[in-house]
Formats: C-alpha cells, sequence, structure tokens
C-alpha cells in the first residue's frame, strides 16, 4: 500500500558553490519527516543543483501533502539564502528556483501530481510573493515547459560568452503568470512548476568548444529537428574544452537513453566530433521507490 501512494518531486535550484546556502536549504526538508531527498545532483559548472523529494501521497483535501510542505519549505529557505543578482553559470535559468516538476510513481496517476503542483505554485506565488507558471498536466491548456521557457528567453545567454549572470530583468506584461505578482524581483525571479509523467535526465558529454556544430547536433537530435520527438536537447558549456548535449527523455520507456547515445554517436561523426559515455543526474523510477521504502523501514 505504501508503494502504491507515493508521490515525486524534482525540485531544481539555481546553487551549487554555496555550501552554507544549501545546508540551509535541506535542513528545511528536515522539518517534513515523512518526505525524503532521495537524490542531489551537484554540478559546480552549472552552479545548479537538483533535488529529488518522495512523500506518501496524501489524499485527504483538508491536510497539505508532506511533499508539497517541504518543497515549499526548502523554496522559502533558498529564496532568504540565494540572490540572483549575484548568481553565474552555464546553465540557463529563470529564478532562484528555476523548475520545480511533480511526476506520479507506482500507481499513483497524474492527475495526482497536477494537484499537488498546483497547491505548490499558489503557496509559492501567493504566499511567498513570487511570479509562478504551470505547465504540462497542471496546466489548462497543458502547455509545455519548453514554450514557457521560450517566451521568456530562457535559452538565450545574458552574459559574455555562453554563461547566464546576474538578476532577470523579465517584462512578464504579455505572459500574466498563473500565481502571484506581476513584477519581477530580480533577486529572485520566477518560478516554473509542472506535472508530466517520469522523464529521464542524461547528459552527454562532447570534446569541443564549437557551440555553433554542438547545437546543431542537439538539434538534430530531437524532435525540433527532425530527431526523436519525445527527446528535448540543448548544447551547454561545460568546463574546459567540453560542451554538454543536456537531454530531456519525455519517454524514457519508448527512447531512452542507449539508443539516445548511439544517435548522438552517428551524428557526431559526421561532424567529426568526439563523445563520452553520457550519464544519468538521478535515480530511475525503480531505484527511487526502493530507496524511500529502505529508508522508512531502518
Amino acid at each position: 500500500m505504501l508503494q502504491s501512494m507515493l508521490s515525486c518531486c524534482k525540485l531544481y535550484i539555481s546553487e551549487s558553490r554555496n555550501s552554507l546556502a544549501l545546508q540551509s536549504i535541506e535542513r528545511a526538508a528536515t522539518l517534513h519527516p515523512d518526505a525524503a531527498i532521495i537524490n542531489k545532483f551537484k554540478d559546480e559548472a552549472y552552479n545548479r543543483v537538483g533535488y529529488t523529494l518522495v512523500s506518501p501521497l496524501t489524499e485527504n483535501p483538508f491536510f497539505n501533502s508532506p511533499l508539497n510542505e517541504a518543497v515549499v519549505s526548502m523554496v522559502a529557505e533558498a529564496f532568504k539564502a540565494i540572490d540572483l543578482r549575484s548568481h553565474c553559470g552555464t546553465h540557463p535559468r529563470l529564478g532562484v528556483v528555476d523548475h520545480i516538476c511533480f511526476h506520479p510513481l507506482a500507481e499513483s496517476t497524474l492527475e495526482q501530481s497536477a494537484r499537488l503542483a498546483k497547491m505548490a505554485a499558489a503557496a509559492i506565488g501567493q504566499c511567498l510573493q513570487v511570479p509562478t507558471f504551470l505547465y504540462g498536466a497542471a496546466h489548462e491548456e497543458g502547455r509545455s515547459l519548453a514554450s514557457i521557457r521560450r517566451e521568456l528567453g530562457y535559452f538565450r545567454p545574458n552574459s559574455g560568452g555562453h554563461e547566464w549572470a546576474g538578476g532577470l530583468c523579465l517584462d512578464i506584461s504579455r505572459r500574466k503568470p498563473d500565481k502571484g505578482p506581476s513584477q519581477v524581483d530580480q533577486a529572485r525571479g520566477v518560478v516554473v512548476i509542472g506535472a508530466t509523467q517520469w522523464v529521464d535526465n542524461y547528459n552527454i558529454p562532447v570534446r569541443s568548444t564549437d557551440m555553433t556544430v554542438v547545437s546543431r547536433l542537439a538539434k538534430r537530435v530531437g524532435g525540433r529537428g527532425g530527431g526523436f520527438d519525445s527527446v528535448q536537447a540543448l548544447a551547454l558549456a561545460h568546463g574546459k574544452d567540453c560542451i554538454e548535449l543536456a537531454c530531456n527523455l519525455l519517454e524514457p520507456d519508448r527512447v531512452g537513453a542507449d539508443r539516445v547515445q548511439l544517435e548522438v554517436q552517428r551524428l557526431a561523426a559526421q561532424e567529426g566530433l568526439v563523445l563520452e559515455q553520457g550519464y544519468f543526474t538521478d535515480f530511475s523510477r525503480d531505484r527511487i521507490i526502493e530507496s524511500y521504502l529502505m529508508r522508512k523501514v531502518d
């Protein structure tokens, strides 16, 4: 029964180098013991950290989910500990808390995940007063994460070279947030919250400094360039002499990392590029469930 009623959230914060800030954010989650951080993925070059949290799914409409309580507590602490105006990194971002996504696990449903996403958006937008945008099953028209990001200029570096730095000068008057104010605080930015089926995040290092060529490769791999329709790929500078293909595998049971790796190898050979083996930034769904259940047993 416990396994069938789990909810999952992936929370991405635009910081990885300030250990004190991350410690305070993680302490905020421990105030809600039914929710647990199952995975933490830090990337120094991107200056970004991703957390995967799991809790039992609460169906009683009069009680908030422990997962939501933990997520909102972490978000509130992130806004206290991090100022986007002093942030820089090679991963794009729209705010201190760049992205939150809820996923169904085991026998829970996408509808239940969407309900959690809407509750989190209400708390962050209205209580914390940060513009909040919904996507996927949490949005009434099912708009995509990529469409919101394109509208808000997420994919265009705002600093020298291939880096994002400083606060955001966003005009969101044409795209009214789903929750929260219509003015953007440069220290906090905005938050995008959604609900989707499970997504695998898989990064493939490319030994190159030619962003034009690697960006062309990313486009050819994904659906927008005639590649896999369930793959989104973005070329991002990652350390010295390396550009990564950051891939979202939207239907990993149909098009998984092995197929993507082989296709990228084929296309890279045509461009004369040298690849490394890709890597996941999170555990598999099954391992996440197993890890949470083992914690409860312990």
